[in-house]
């Protein structure tokens, strides 16, 4: 049977990767001219707020621990790796949208709230996925790659194709990442990520819509994420022939 799971894994990781490296289409640059009209609808204290809790998330991820208390899993079968990962995406994909209902009916105060709940609920499936993949996020060099896996999900198809390519070979891409984390040149991180990060729920933010599309948008956004991170991990098992 783990046979047969990773020959579908593969096809999966392979139509993934195809997906990953095409080029932007019609439909593409038309959603992005949309969400770039719905950004200049926000108010500038909205996207100020966006932008600090941003920053102060990136540098969490980088120089703190907050998200890395658990210790990664031995890694056994993909099989089993990945039920127990469908069983947390499932979990924090219930979770998220419980939150986006309660807080997208509460206009836009609350919506605010959610940015940054939303963004922990995230991460913290993030760095749930990488243990379980068995890969440490002790390491900041994962953490690192949790952030790209993060701006892949949910970044224009332009900007996916430049991160998608630097997550390619990342054991070996990562090694000339300084040893010193607090030589990481992560305010231009910020920046690019801060351009780029979850415009579809920046959208909600726009007084009238959180309360329509809390639930499903918070639902959506995680199940995307759980599939990014499933396919980017399934890439580094492949790169060390673990797949």
């Amino acid at each position: 049977m783990s046979i047969l799971y990773n020959q579908q894994a593969l096809k999966e990781l392979n139509t993934w990767q195809k997906k990953m490296r095409s080029k932007p289409g019609i439909f593409s640059r038309l959603s992005k001219k949309a969400q770039n009209k719905l950004n200049s609808l926000i108010p500038d204290k909205v996207h100020s707020a966006i932008t600090a809790t941003i920053k102060q998330m990136v540098r969490g991820v980088l120089f703190g621990a907050t998200y890395t208390t658990s210790n990664a899993k031995p890694y056994s079968s993909l099989e089993a790796v990945e039920a127990a990962v469908q069983e947390k995406i499932k979990f924090y994909r219930n979770t998220a949208a419980a939150e986006g209902g309660v807080t997208g009916a509460g206009g836009l105060l609350l919506a605010l709230a959610d940015f940054p709940i939303l963004l922990s609920i995230k991460l913290k499936l993030l760095f749930d996925i990488a243990n379980a993949y068995g890969f440490s996020t002790k390491d900041y060099r994962e953490r690192l790659f949790i952030l790209h896996i993060f701006q892949l999900a949910f970044s224009s198809q332009e900007h996916r194709k430049n991160i998608y390519e630097q997550i390619t070979q990342w054991d070996e891409k990562s090694k000339a990442i300084p040893e010193d984390i607090h030589q990481f040149d992560w305010l231009h991180f910020q920046q690019e990520y801060r351009d780029y990060i979850d415009l579809a729920k920046i959208a909600q933010l726009i007084p009238g819509i959180g309360a329509v599309v809390g639930v499903v948008v918070n639902y959506r956004l995680i199940n995307q994420l759980g599939k990014t991170a499933i396919n980017a991990y399934r890439m580094r098992l492949q790169e060390r022939h673990l797949l």
